[in-house]
């Protein structure tokens, strides 16, 4: 079937019989591609659908030897229950895809609002169902805002409402082409999307300018002077603005010659704030000072892990902040669809059960080896007690009766994984044997957290030291507070700079501690083998092997070379 708009061919279905795999139906639209059945004006084909009574897929059209299974959907509701997807056997769910998805208007939107052609891959994409109900719920809210009502005084800012999707679910592709409905319509003068860190301001615009139509439709922001400017100016080209909560933070009164008329006419404007992991940073002062500089505008949040009730932030949660949850797509949906990756968890034990076991049986028995344990009645008995894993499990369990029983972890203190300790040895040792079979020859990256700048900073030593030839840097603040810690920590930051200068900045504009994020930039950069790293994997001698971090690139950034 071949489904036209105006009289153009923009959706092709092959159908197929009960009993006959939808994979047949797909399969056949592949063999149609190579065969240059869609040429012509069948070339004007966006969407294809494979369907059998059972079970129907749609993807976007990816060229004639492009085709991937990883990008075939099922159409889901609003609560991401699947549509036709092969598990309800005669029960004619086809009818209800073909109503939610191949009907008038949703057919037209599809192809006209929720496709995105992608420079960055010369691809063309189709938003999933969960991706369309949060774009179309927030320009939805946008549309129907009556921007002339007073704003409640109890905290200024008007809340839209905050999109739960996992982390790798699609937030930025998502978030984009809300904020490009938004822009499209003229429902708002501005739509500004906000980010709270350096790197993901460049990723995240280079990414907004590949969706975009024209890479000029998103302006990006060097300084506050260039948002001021971009925020004054009436271009429709400005109306869609990506920049930093730290730079539009500074636009307020009394700030880089700003005054208050200025702020006064600026948040006259119908300004919508699309704020990027709004779990992170929204609950400090940056955010209170946007929301007081422009009390009018509507503020929309992007989370895959919202502050609820359990875990409040100041007193606050992310809907307190941002309103109501306009849609949530989780990891268990993710992992089922498989749009997300899964998680591959595994253990490398650094210590055998026995020896912790032993260990603390002697330290119960007060007694400092074995012989001294078994030679002396008292302590025998305290020894071999907790030497029975009967008596006390390695971990802790609940009996029939409920009551919890404490295990031989239990006892265990921190100190077993101390700086120096034999722990830091063996993590090391394994990530270099692993690390060639991991990173499939060194082809991909890896990224190693540490709990605190000291562990980060004994890692990255004791590297330097056991594997001279694996490429390590290490990431983590890099304020420095006026204590002997402070010290420590700036003779660290100047050997992890200076030896990245001699590794990488040979001959050119070395990195210093005032320049940290333009080097904190630049390793982002080569993780993501973006410009001017873009043939990274032809050039060896310019990769990053492992990245050691402290709260730093664990959420929010995009990188496919980092395993």
């Amino acid at each position: 079937l071949c489904l036209l708009i105006n009289g153009m061919p923009l959706f092709h279905i092959e159908l197929k019989r009960s009993g006959v795999p939808v994979s047949q139906a797909t399969g056949q639209i592949q063999k149609y591609a190579h065969e240059g059945v869609f040429s012509g004006i069948f070339r004007l084909v966006q969407v294809f659908v494979g369907m059998n009574p059972d079970e129907a897929k749609y993807f976007a059209n990816p060229g004639a030897d492009n085709f991937n299974e990883s990008y075939y959907f099922h159409w889901e509701d609003f609560n991401n229950e699947p549509i036709c997807a092969g598990g309800g056997e005669g029960a004619d769910e086809w009818k209800t895809f073909a109503a939610k998805l191949l009907s008038i208007p949703m057919a037209h939107q599809l192809i006209g609002f929720y496709t995105i052609a992608d420079r960055s891959d010369g691809a063309l994409k189709v938003l999933r169902s969960y991706q369309y109900y949060a774009a179309a719920a927030i320009s939805d809210r946008v549309r129907k805002c009556r921007w002339d009502e007073p704003v409640s005084t109890v905290a200024p800012g008007r809340p839209g409402g905050y999109v739960w999707h996992t982390t790798g679910s699609g937030k930025t592709m998502t978030s984009f082409k809300a904020a490009q409905l938004i822009a499209d319509s003229q429902d708002a003068d501005k739509v500004i999307f906000l980010v709270d860190r350096i790197e993901l301001a460049t990723q995240s615009l280079d990414n907004y300018r590949a969706f975009a139509d024209d890479a000029g439709d998103v302006q990006d922001t060097k300084s506050t002077d260039a948002l001021r400017a971009r925020l004054k100016s009436p271009d429709p080209k400005n109306r869609l603005i990506v920049t930093s909560i730290q730079k539009m933070s500074n636009i307020k009164p009394g700030e880089g010659g700003v005054t208050q008329a200025e702020v006064d006419k600026l948040a006259r404007q119908r300004i919508v704030f699309i704020v990027d992991e709004c779990h992170r940073s929204t609950f400090g002062d940056m955010l209170q000072d946007i929301r007081r500089s422009f009390p009018n505008a509507l503020f929309f949040g992007f989370t895959g892990t919202p502050i609820m009730d359990e875990n409040q932030k100041k007193g606050s949660t992310t809907a307190m902040v941002f309103g109501d949850c306009l849609h949530r797509y989780s990891i268990a949906d993710g992992i089922r669809d498989k749009n997300v990756l899964g998680f591959d968890p595994y253990m490398v034990t650094t210590y055998r059960d026995s020896d912790l076991r032993q260990e603390v049986a002697l330290e119960k028995a007060k007694a400092r080896d074995v012989g001294e344990a078994t030679s002396n009645p008292q302590k025998s008995k305290v020894f071999y007690y907790y030497m029975d894993s009967s008596n006390v499990p390695m971990g802790p369990r609940v009996d029939g009766a409920g009551e919890r029983i404490e295990g031989i972890e239990d006892f265990l203190t921190s100190a077993q994984y101390g700086i120096g300790s034999v722990h830091e040895d063996m993590v090391v040792q394994d990530i270099v044997k692993q690390f060639p079979v991991l990173s499939h020859g060194n082809k991909f990256h890896a990224i190693l957290a540490t709990s605190s700048i000291p562990e980060a900073i004994s890692y990255y030593r004791l590297f330097k030291e056991k594997a001279p030839d694996l490429r390590v840097v290490g990431l983590f603040d890099p304020s420095i507070d006026n204590n002997p810690e402070g010290i420590v920590k700036e003779d660290a930051l100047v050997e992890l700079i200076t030896d990245y200068n001699e590794v990488y900045r040979k001959g050119k504009n070395e990195f210093t501690i005032p320049t940290w994020p333009l080097m904190k930039k630049d390793i982002a950069a080569r993780l993501a083998h973006k410009a001017p790293y873009e043939n990274l994997d032809a050039n060896r001698e310019e990769r990053i092997d492992l990245l050691i971090v402290v709260d730093q690139m664990l959420t929010g950034f995009d990188s496919k070379w980092v395993n």
